[in-house]
């Protein structure tokens, strides 16, 4: 993919906190100020601990967002793709990242930094409001996935992530649309590779699943899904 030039006035990601909003006067000079770039596949744009740099906005692109644990292990809490936003946990309240995140693919990511933010957050309502909305949003999906961590096991874990990664992705040609390394869904599940590959094997001789090399393909969505409806999850 090449560099290319994030216009807000034409983005076409209408989930975007600033696509919603680039018909107001006020967001206008902001826009104008900020910063787009491209970051390459597996490049860490955001260390942890370091210093705020504002928010991301993925104009093009996946990234994951990751949180180190003990013994320096990550933690994967997030996937992104087109119009999400990264780099807000912390922002407002902490001078230092809470998470590191890393491009999945070429990624184009645009920029605004703190002080804009911060001023744009003060002078545009609507904008704080549907941060304010986006904020309860991941409040929720946070304490469902400390619940599904302590009460659901490996296989029922795994399950949930590759549905997840379904819903967030989509499917096409048999695969999800994003490829993901066994270790990296294990990260995400808040488990081992090597009890991954050993679900994975499970499902795929269950015909519940298939696989392209090492891509993944969900056969029978609606058999995964019984699989998690004790948890009232779906």
């Amino acid at each position: 993919m090449k560099a290319e030039l994030a216009i807000c006035s034409t983005c076409i990601n209408e989930n975007c906190f600033i696509k919603k909003h680039v018909h107001l006067d006020q967001i206008k000079e902001y826009v104008d100020r900020k910063h787009s770039f491209l970051c390459k596949k597996s490049q860490q744009f955001i260390i942890e601990g370091a210093p705020i740099q504002g928010l991301y906005f993925v104009y093009k692109g996946k990234v994951k967002t990751v949180k180190t644990g003990i013994h320096g292990r990550e933690q994967i809490v997030r996937f992104t793709k087109d119009g999400d936003t990264v780099g807000f946990r912390g922002f407002g309240t902490s001078k230092r990242y809470l998470i590191g995140a890393y491009a999945l693919e070429d990624t184009v990511l645009c920029n605004f930094s703190n002080d804009d933010m911060l001023e744009m957050l003060r002078s545009i309502p609507e904008l704080t409001f549907d941060l304010m909305l986006f904020y309860a949003d991941e409040l929720n999906k946070s304490e469902n996935n400390i619940r599904k961590i302590a009460q659901m096991n490996v296989r029922e874990r795994v399950v949930d992530t590759l549905l997840y990664i379904y819903r967030k992705f989509g499917q096409a040609t048999g695969v999800v649309g994003i490829d993901l390394s066994r270790k990296e869904i294990a990260d995400f599940a808040g488990t081992t590779e090597e009890q991954v590959i050993r679900v994975i094997s499970s499902l795929k001789k269950e015909g519940l699943i298939g696989t392209v090399g090492k891509r993944i393909g969900l056969k029978e969505i609606e058999k995964l899904q019984s699989e998690l409806r004790e948890h009232k999850y779906f």
